[in-house]
């Protein structure tokens, strides 16, 4: 695990989820939720759920200002 992700999981409330960078990362290759849905066997809402947590958690305004803040901080690459 990145030490810089190790550090966020100690702040429990703000940390995200191995589920989440997963399909945060799809959706920074150029996944829509539908593919990412397929991919990972779930529904669409449930990936738009994981999407809007990310936002919510990183403080973002939108999917791409998450995928640049959770790049920023290293756990995606």
């Amino acid at each position: 695990m990145h030490p810089r992700l190790q550090a966020a999981s100690l702040n429990t409330e703000r940390a995200l989820s191995t589920r989440e960078i997963v399909v945060l990362g799809l959706a920074a290759e150029g996944d829509s939720v539908n593919d990412i849905a397929q991919r990972l066997y779930l529904s669409g809402g449930t990936v738009r759920n994981y999407l809007s947590s990310v936002i919510s958690k990183t403080g973002a305004r939108n999917r791409i200002d998450a995928i640049r803040i959770v790049r920023k901080q290293g756990w995606l690459s």
